[in-house]
């Protein structure tokens, strides 16, 4: 089927659930947001989309230290610069558009809904803009940010290495001062997307590494800027720099996107920021690219959800209750399909809600007034985790959901439902997993200003219950009541969650931490669908959102009671348990022989 881009949905969610308003926007106003979307959206259906089933069957190809992309997209990428999306995000100083966060996290979702292994790309050059405003000398400002915005250049980042996977400390890649004032770099990097490619002129690299006099562990980490070709004295491009890609992985999916192994012979590199201090640097980009991972896993849901629908609707099968005449039931008829493409619609619905409700903390950590400034910050960051694991686990179930909902079909590739599954499945994985996500929740979010964010966000959810009870009206059924269960469990979960870690007793709040950021996700995500419920009487209500606030309410959040159950058992049983079921081997007879069948 042919993928349309979801704008009127995507803009309500950003109204009137994230609260994107005339503040933010500054002098772009709602009416340009609505152009600039429905441009991204036609673009997205129209080159992206198409791209989509080339780049998963063609691949990349790798040759000589060179990576060619599959047809048609250095072809669509010179459009997509063209156009003006690579810079949609930078400042107006360097060529960009300067949107806000939310409005760049809307067109992302559009790119990736066409085409994640295409849109991976680009949304690591909008991560690494950001860190070099923010870190980046002038000079090194001058030379890169202008080509990053016009798409000219694009950009990675550098992380992982075979020996340092979550752990950076233990990275050890080599940097050495040169006279000239440059860094000399030496090591190796594995999985680096879009490491090599054929898309752009130059690629530049942001790299972590380490200086001789480093300090052990993380604060003995800078970052580098080092480019595939040098910039020579008038921008332009002069020699070849000593790093190279020494090959591609084949991967489960994203087969369009290539991931490299990069090999550093002392190549030149440009610090950014401060020696000693570049993971300060990366997670600028990174916090930001952990919330467009969220959303590149909302974007292939809404594409797998849209497909399904459209596969129910047309292939019959069986007799559904109540069929009368000749024929079989269409599969949207049946009621056991009904309640799969419910739970795809309203999980997908609660994940852009979330994604776009941490874009607005960033926009107004960033945009607003200086005295909310701090509030927005510690919101932003309790959120990103959140974001990032709740959106990209949703995306794996409403992937999974869509072969199902196609059955057989849905396991042949032919349909392409199997793409969807298999692209978004490293979402969970890449830029930090989703248990490092709930470890970062529970360790350093939650005690931020001694829970001060948790809590002020906690009370935004109850007054949303409040909110409900007085509007009375019977198409909310019982959301009011379902949320406020589900609010209470949250809440006890968080004060024992926080107990723990003020105790000490970290291993026992670990223990139970993915369990609470799902549950944690799941009511935020309840409460802000209920938020869009409300929302009745706007110029851009659909009635849409109240069944889908509904059915998530009334079906999906019942799921928050045994989460709080595994929550509160993990943090004090996870020990003895886990000491139980792995200190033995393989079960033996009395000879010594494995069981046999």
């Amino acid at each position: 089927m042919a993928f349309e881009a979801p704008v009127a949905e995507i803009l309500f969610s950003m109204r009137e659930i994230a609260g994107l308003d005339e503040a933010i926007l500054g002098d772009v106003g709602f009416e340009t947001v609505e152009m600039i979307l429905a441009e991204a959206g036609r673009f997205a259906e129209a080159e992206l989309a198409p791209l989509n089933r080339v780049g998963d069957r063609q691949g990349v190809v790798f040759a000589d230290g060179a990576v060619t992309t599959a047809p048609g997209w250095k072809q669509a990428f010179a459009r997509f610069a063209a156009a003006g999306w690579s810079g949609v995000s930078a400042s107006e100083r360097w060529g960009g558009q300067d949107l806000p966060v939310m409005v760049e996290m809307a067109i992302q979702e559009l790119w990736n809904a066409g085409s994640a292994a295409f849109a991976t790309g680009p949304m690591l050059s909008a991560g690494a803009i950001l860190a070099l405003e923010a870190h980046a000398s002038d000079d090194l400002k001058q030379t890169c940010l202008p080509k990053l915005a016009a798409g000219t250049w694009t950009a990675t980042m550098n992380l992982t290495e075979p020996q340092a996977g979550s752990d950076l400390g233990a990275l050890t890649t080599r940097a050495e001062r040169a006279e000239d004032g440059s860094y000399r770099i030496t090591g190796q990097k594995i999985f680096i997307s879009y490491g090599e490619h054929d898309l752009a002129e130059n690629i530049v690299h942001l790299v972590l590494a380490r200086l001789p006099d480093a300090p052990v562990g993380t604060r003995g980490i800078s970052m580098f800027v080092v480019p595939k070709f040098l910039a020579d004295e008038g921008g332009g491009l002069g020699a070849r720099n000593a790093v190279a890609a020494a090959g591609v992985e084949h991967k489960l999916g994203l087969h369009g996107s290539p991931t490299c192994t990069m090999v550093y012979d002392g190549a030149v590199g440009y610090l950014v920021g401060e020696e000693h201090r570049g993971l300060a640097c990366m997670f600028t980009m990174m916090n930001v690219t952990r919330l467009s991972v969220g959303i590149q896993a909302v974007g292939v849901a809404e594409r797998a959800t849209q497909e399904a629908l459209a596969y129910a609707r047309e292939r019959r099968q069986g007799r559904a209750p109540g069929h009368t005449g000749e024929g079989m039931s269409r599969l949207i008829e049946h009621p056991d399909v009904q309640s799969m493409l419910l739970r795809m619609t309203s999980v997908t619905a609660a994940s852009r809600a979330i994604c776009y409700t941490c874009a607005h903390a960033i926009d107004m950590s960033r945009r607003g007034s200086d005295a909310d400034r701090t509030f927005w910050a510690e919101r932003a960051a309790l959120l990103t985790p959140i974001a990032k694991a709740f959106a990209s686990d949703a995306g794996i179930e409403v992937a999974s959901l869509g072969i199902q909902v196609h059955g057989g079909a849905g396991y042949i590739e032919e349909t392409g439902a199997a793409q969807l599954l298999r692209d978004v499945r490293v979402f969970a994985i890449y830029e930090g997993t989703n248990g490092i996500q709930a470890i970062d929740l529970v360790s350093r979010k939650l005690p931020l200003s001694e829970g001060g964010a948790v809590s002020r966000l906690l009370d935004d959810l109850s007054g949303t219950i409040s909110d409900l009870n007085e509007a009375r009206r019977d198409d909310l059924g019982r959301m009011s009541v379902h949320l406020a269960t589900a609010l209470a469990g949250l809440r006890a979960v968080t004060d024992h969650v926080m107990t723990l870690t003020r105790d000490g007793r970290h291993n026992e709040s670990l223990a139970g931490a993915t369990s609470y950021l799902r549950l944690f996700g799941l009511v935020l995500g309840a409460g802000l669908l209920a938020k869009g419920a409300l929302a009745k009487g706007s110029t851009v209500y659909n009635d849409r959102m109240v069944a889908v606030a509904r059915y998530f309410a009334e079906t999906i959040l019942g799921e928050a009671t045994g989460l709080r159950r595994a929550a509160m058992a993990g943090t004090t049983g996870l020990g003895a348990d886990a000491a139980a079921v792995f200190s033995h081997g393989p079960v033996t007879n009395d000879k010594g022989e494995g069981n046999k069948r």
